[in-house]
């Protein structure tokens, strides 16, 4: 499920008017951060865990809320249109990724060749470049594992 970026989005705080890349946010983004706010409770509220027991189901639907609510608030302070773009494709596309398999939690992720160099330095440096590049776009608002 998406639980993204788009919060950033719920409350437009203003910044000094110095900041040159300051941009209010549109009624159209707005409407579209909320819209996708309130779909993913939508899901939330119908959602049966693909097991079919009730206690799975409830533990899903907590899941759902709570990184609704966790990722949404964390990405509030946004101002930037690429970044917001951004986290909207999440959004979008960690709910696609959910309703087809049926499962609201991330999709793994796999290291590309040589990820695990125990090496220090420029290889060290390559690696963790590869890494970055390398993860997908419905987990870009999750920490580095």
């Amino acid at each position: 499920m998406c639980f993204c970026c788009p919060s950033k989005l719920l409350v437009n705080k203003p910044f000094p008017q110095t900041q040159s890349n300051w941009i209010p946010m549109t009624a159209c983004t707005r409407r579209t951060v909320l819209s996708l706010y309130m779909r993913v409770f939508r899901i939330a509220r119908t959602w049966q865990a693909q097991s079919g027991v009730t206690s799975d189901t409830e533990t899903e639907r907590k899941y759902i809320l709570q990184e609704a609510h966790t990722l949404f608030r964390q990405n509030q302070q946004l101002t930037d249109q690429q970044s917001i773009k951004r986290c909207i494709e999440e959004c979008e596309a960690r709910i696609e990724i959910g309703l087809h398999y049926r499962n609201p939690y991330p999709r793994a992720t796999y290291l590309p060749p040589l990820g695990l160099a125990t090496q220090k330095g420029r290889k060290l440096r390559a690696q963790q470049r590869l890494r970055k590049q390398a993860k997908p776009i419905y987990l870009q608002s999750h920490d580095e594992t």
